[in-house]
Parts: structure tokens; sequence; C-alpha cells
């Protein structure tokens, strides 16, 4: 067995400093900035009806699809993040790309957060066993122990941080953007 201490604590720290990056891009973010459009042509929530949004799901991860809105994103932090909470829990993959946007900016921040405190509390509970043990019906990574699937949480979590910043940077400067 690995010292799954250490690998715990290293993993935890790198989670820390993702989720201070996505806590800094979610502070005074408004419902507005999230339903602002980067682009003409971009991935986004619609409402299908009165206060029920839905993710646009794209056929293919080309460039041509174009940037995602905030809206977008965070509503697909919680898609993978939910998703990944049920595997890492024993329970059925019930997380379909049909899961609803939370509707506001307000709902984004307490919904991630609340994915962010049971995330933190599998990963501080957890047996040795349980953190070393490879499951063959693990998601997103097949055959993966906990330890490398908060591995690539935290890649994930990093990388829609800088998305919303970029795009949060964008919306701050969207009048001189050249007309969009």
């Amino acid at each position: 067995m690995r010292d799954t201490t250490a690998v715990r604590d290293v993993l935890l720290k790198q989670f820390d400093i993702a989720w201070s990056l996505m806590a800094y891009h979610l502070d005074e973010l408004t419902t507005q900035e999230c339903l602002w459009k980067p682009a003409a042509r971009c991935l986004h929530v619609v409402e299908r009806k009165p206060g029920s949004w839905h993710a646009q799901w794209p056929e293919h991860e080309r460039y041509d699809i174009g940037p995602p809105t905030i809206a977008w994103t965070t509503w697909h932090i919680c898609y993978w993040w939910s998703k990944t909470l049920e595997h890492v829990e024993g329970r059925s993959a019930t997380v379909s790309p049909d899961l609803e946007w939370a509707g506001s900016a307000n709902g984004v921040r307490l919904r991630i957060d609340d994915l962010r405190q049971k995330w933190r509390a599998i990963l501080e509970n957890s047996s040795e066993t349980q953190w070393e043990e490879s499951r063959p019906d693990s998601w997103p990574l097949p055959n993966s122990d906990l330890q490398t699937i908060a591995a690539w949480l935290n890649v994930e979590l990093m990388k829609n941080a800088a998305e919303l910043g970029m795009i949060r940077f964008l919306y701050a400067v969207r009048e001189n953007a050249g007309g969009l």
C-alpha cells in the first residue's frame, strides 16, 4: 500500500487551491453575467418553461461550437460533479444531461458549494481501502481508484474556474469588444 495519507493531503491542498479560484470567480457573479452570450454561436442554457433551464448538449467538441456561457459552464460543473459523486458513493448514475441549471447566480453558488462540501467530506472520510480500491464502473475514468478520480476532479475544477474567469473578463469589457 502507498502512503495514502500523504497523497490525500496533497490532493486536498490542490483541491483547496482550485476551489479558491472557483470561489473567487463565483463571488459577486450575477445572473445577467451567467446568461450573457460571449459570441453569436455558443453553448448556452434554454428556458423550456418558466424557471426550468436546460443546457444545450453539444454533438461534438470542435471549436466551431463556440464558447460556453457562464450559465452553461456552471451547469456543466454541476453535471460532472454530481455524476462523479454518485459513482464514488456507489449509487447508480441517475445524473443525465437533462439536469437543470440552477436558474440564477445565487442558485449556482449554493449548488456548487453544496457539491464542494459533499466532495471534501468524501475525501476526508474515505478509508485507505476506499482510497485505493479500483472500480471498473468508476466515472469518468473507468478502472480508477478514488485518488485518481480526485486528481482528475482537481484538474477539471481548475479548468472550469479558468473558463469562468475568462468569460467574466470578456463580460466586463463587452462594450469595447468590437460589436459583440
